[in-house]
């Protein structure tokens, strides 16, 4: 059994496009990042996925995944956090609990940025209408989600509990190590694949990840392959992963944990 986040970049482009083509030049974004969705429908302000990248960069707002645990744990955006479901709540009217926000953030003045799997998921509306009823006056929404923070090149992040159920259940997924070969033949995650950090250049198409595209490292058949990537350092990780989405690998996370922590938690 396998499980992927399907491939839709072109479709949400089509989105934006169709968007675009309903406002005046004035109204237009100048490049993709700077759209939203424009759901008139929602009273809830929106962000683009700049102003999302600036909020992240200096952390002047909690942004929340408005997702279940599993799909958080799974691939998150960076820096975002997660809380418990609301209780009593059927799966097809998921939304978080209000009160385990409370707890995370300690005021209703305090700036929150919500998330979820964009343009046609409600969950960030649904959080959005909660937090309004509850008297929290600084929310807004990333409603274009995590499909259009991939589709651009962002990368997300996978904790321990995801990485385990992928490779549990994900028989096509490909774990990419970027520790140095000496390191890499100690010991390193099942079935992973080296591609060196030391080696990998800014420039597209270049250097170790050229390499591991011509050799079947990387998954050139499939670019919706999902792609962990592991290291001892998070920098280093991080550093790879968005190497590899800026070739077109769009279902692209990294680990914080260092390698030792990840085989220690998969053996358990």
């Amino acid at each position: 059994m396998t499980h992927r986040y399907p491939g839709r970049r072109l479709w949400l482009l089509a989105v934006l496009l169709m968007s675009a083509a309903s406002q005046t030049s004035a109204q237009r974004p100048a490049t993709v990042k700077q759209a939203v969705a424009g759901d008139a429908d929602d009273p809830t302000p929106e962000l683009s996925t700049e102003q999302l990248e600036t909020i992240l960069a200096t952390r002047s707002a909690t942004v929340l995944d408005a997702r279940p645990s599993r799909e958080y744990a799974l691939s998150h955006i960076p820096g975002a956090a997660n809380v418990a479901p609301k209780p009593g709540m059927p799966a097809s009217m998921y939304v978080s609990d209000v009160a385990e926000i409370g707890r995370l953030v300690g005021s209703k003045t305090a700036a929150l940025v919500l998330y979820c799997n964009g343009v046609h998921c409600g969950k960030s509306k649904r959080l959005a209408t909660e937090l309004r009823d509850a008297g929290y006056t600084d929310v807004r929404r990333y409603q274009l989600g995590i499909q259009m923070w991939r589709a651009v090149g962002g990368v997300c992040e996978v904790e321990l509990e995801g990485l385990q159920y992928v490779l549990d259940h994900d028989a096509t997924a490909v774990v990419i190590d970027v520790r140095d070969p000496d390191e890499f033949r100690k010991g390193t995650v099942r079935s992973a694949r080296n591609i060196p950090r030391s080696l990998v250049l800014d420039a597209k198409d270049s250097g170790e990840v050229k390499r591991a595209k011509d050799d079947g490292r990387l998954p050139m058949e499939d670019h919706n392959t999902r792609i962990l990537v592991v290291a001892d350092s998070a920098e280093a990780a991080e550093y790879v992963a968005g190497a590899l989405a800026r070739e077109a690998f769009h279902n692209v996370s990294f680990s914080r944990t260092p390698i030792a922590t990840i085989r220690k938690y998969l053996t358990q």
